[in-house]
Formats: C-alpha cells, structure tokens, sequence
C-alpha cells in the first residue's frame, strides 16, 4: 500500500513489521551491559527490579497503544500530547525525545564500534554505521523493517547462547557477595532497568506507516514489550545463576562473563557479534523514530518546517533524517556521549508522563486499558525520574527549558510578523 496525499507517509508496515521494529529498539545493546550497574545497587534484588521496571512499562506501553490507535500519524506523544493536553505539553514530549535520542543515537553509534573496531578506529567505524544506517532509512520503511529483523535475529541468537550457558554453568563468582538490597537500590536498579525496554515507543512514532493503525499498532506494542520482558528475564535468571549478584555487579560485560564460564572461545564472538547487532538495530530504529517526531513537529513548525518534507517515491520524511544522521555523525566525532546523556533518559519519562496524562484524558469510547493503568505509569515516571542522578535531573531540566524558550521566542517572532 502507498501513499495517495502528498506530503503522507505510506502504510505498509503490517504487524509482524511492527512488532519486529519494536523488538529492534528495545533488545538493543543495553540489556548486555544493564544489568551490571543494576546488580550493583540492587544486589540480588535484580529481578525485583527488573519486574518494577516491567510493570512501568507495561503501564506507559499501553497509554502509548491507545493514544497511537487514536492518533495514527506519526509523532506518537508529541501528536496525542497536543491534541490532548495542548501544544505547550505535546512539544515538551516531542523535544525531549528529539534531542535525548539524537545524543542517545551518538552513544549507540560509538558502542556498535566498541564491539567491532580497536580503539583507533572507533570513531570512524561510528560515523559509517550512522552513514549506513540513516541511508538504509532514507530507503523506505519496508528497508528498515527488513534490516532490523535480520539484527533482531543475531542479536536473540547471542542472547539464547547466553542463557544457556548461564543456566548450565557456573564461575568462581557466584558466591560473591552482592550489595544487600534495599527499597531505594531496588528502584534505582529498576531506573536503569526501564530504558532497556521504551523502544516500543518507536511503533507509536510510526503509526502514520502501520496498516490498519487502529487494530495493529496495540497488538504491536504489547506483543513486543511482553517478548521483550521474557527475554530479559530470562537474561537476567542465567546470569545470576552464573555470575551471582556479586559477580554481575563486578563485571563491565556481564553477557560475556557468563558465557566466559563454558571456556569457549566461540561463545564470547558470539555475544560480541549479537551485541554489535543489537546496538546497530536500536540506532536504526532511533533514527527512523526521530525522523517520524522531527516530521510531525516541523508539520506544526515546532521545527523549520523544511522537515516536513516526504520523499516522493519512497514515502519517508529524507530530510529529517539526513539531517539527523548528519547531526550524529558530529557528535560521534566531536566528543564520546557514551558517560554524558544522563538528561537523555530525563526525556524518555518526560515523553511518557506526557503519554500517561493525555491518556488519562481519553473519552471511554477509545479507552482500550483501564485509566488505573495511566496512573501508575505517570507516577511511575515520575518516581524514576526521581531516582535519577542529580546531574541527569539538571541537565534534563536545562534541556527542556532550552526548547520551551526556544517554542516561546519563535511564537513571539512568529506574532510580531503577522503584526
């Protein structure tokens, strides 16, 4: 199916090709690396954590379903927080997602090099994977959807070596002992925990592309977020089987500890490789998501509205996205985000709280979920945003309060020239 309207995206994403696009953003390289800073403020309390940090999403997944089923243009919150809650609270969701995940996309680019390339080559290595991949988007979406599924399936290859080895076999740290955990490292631990599975809201940010939006977007995201959770479970059993809480706490590659404990050579590339892909297929995911929010925001001139622009042939928003993958590659080459974009998941809950709200304001006749459900998600963004670093809060503050003034001064600019 393809677009008719100039200036549309085209429908052509059925359910298997959401569900995948979700699983790309979500198994992406975080769950072979979270789980270590989680073990060390939680201690054997992780899978507590990791069950908090389900039900958070699960809550906020839902507000997403059945805004986008309302809603089925791209944007995801932006759009639904607008039309709900007004243009001031629909721009903070779409510029927190905006500017956190175009330095998250920084971050992911230089892990994917870590993987793959010595250290003098990294950056280099970085820049072509976001080159690649942003190309691969410009492409069309049915591209992107393909490509992440050939990702998905490395990386949950990795990821079942994994867990059987973990559950098979054990190393000399299982009975180290682990931080004694308690409420508050629970919930920190669950903070971290929580990031590993918001790339449902990529599907959301495509609903202009899903064919029968109304009916396929919510089976999407809870079909991916529930495979998501199992897989992370399952992840996190194998691991503490194999390393303990100590061990895991102790590792900087937790994954390629356990696997480290069958002594075999094979097993480490294996991990390393399925990272790598797990790494690439977020970022693929992260630049066709911003690209759909950078359409939807310029489309209402919350952006240049030179964004708004559709390829004609292949029905996606090609400016946006060069410019961002442009953007990335700066960053990648100017400086190593991988330590600095605390205020990055201060956006990813900012985009939520706004999700949860304008769900809680949906009529009964488009309500799919109970209003319960909303309310835990907006007080539990709130609660995670809470446990956040200090810095991460600041910085996440001083970003918003960029962008609003931003929206403030163009408004102003924007008045005085029709006056």
């Amino acid at each position: 199916m393809t677009s008719t309207t100039p200036g549309t995206l085209a429908r052509r994403l059925r359910l298997r090709d959401a569900v995948v696009i979700g699983l790309g953003s979500m198994v992406g390289a975080g769950v072979f690396a979270a789980f270590a800073p989680a073990a060390a403020v939680a201690g054997s309390g992780l899978l507590v954590a990791l069950v908090v940090a389900g039900v958070i999403a699960f809550c906020n997944a839902t507000s997403s379903a059945q805004l986008a089923a309302q809603y089925p243009t791209s944007g995801g919150a932006y759009v639904s927080g607008r039309a709900r809650l007004g243009p001031w609270a629909g721009f903070a969701a779409g510029w927190g997602f905006v500017i956190g995940k175009t330095a998250s996309s920084a971050a992911m680019a230089i892990t994917v090099a870590a993987y793959v390339a010595p250290a003098p080559w990294q950056k280099p290595v970085a820049i072509a994977a976001v080159l690649a991949l942003t190309l691969v988007n410009t492409l069309g979406i049915t591209r992107t959807a393909f490509l992440t599924r050939v990702l998905v399936a490395v990386a949950l290859v990795a990821l079942t070596v994994v867990v059987v080895i973990g559950l098979t076999h054990t190393g000399p740290t299982v009975d180290a002992p682990g931080t004694a955990p308690t409420p508050s490292g629970v919930l920190q631990a669950a903070g971290f925990l929580f990031f590993a599975f918001a790339g449902y809201a990529r599907i959301a940010t495509l609903g202009e592309e899903v064919i029968d939006p109304v009916r396929t977007i919510p089976r999407a995201i809870t079909t991916a977020l529930g495979i998501a959770l199992v897989v992370y479970a399952l992840v996190a059993i194998a691991t503490l089987h194999a390393l303990g809480p100590g061990g895991t706490a102790a590792s900087d590659a937790p994954l390629r500890s356990v696997v480290a404990t069958a002594g075999q050579p094979w097993a480490g590339v294996v991990v390393q490789v399925g990272a790598a892909a797990a790494a690439l297929g977020a970022l693929l995911a992260m630049i066709a998501g911003i690209g759909r929010t950078s359409l939807a925001m310029a489309r209402n001139r919350d952006l240049p509205g030179w964004f708004a622009a559709v390829h004609p042939r292949t029905a996606v928003p090609a400016r946006a996205e060069v410019t961002l993958g442009l953007v990335v590659c700066v960053l990648v080459a100017v400086t190593d985000l991988r330590g600095a974009i605390g205020f990055s998941s201060f956006g990813v809950l900012l985009y939520y709280f706004v999700a949860n709200l304008a769900a809680l304001t949906q009529e009964r006749t488009d309500r799919r979920y109970p209003r319960l459900l909303a309310v835990g998600g907006a007080i539990g963004c709130v609660v995670l945003v809470a446990a956040l670093p200090v810095p991460s809060i600041v910085g996440g503050v001083v970003v918003t309060v960029v962008g609003l003034a931003y929206r403030g001064v163009r408004i102003a600019l924007a008045s005085r020239t029709r006056a």
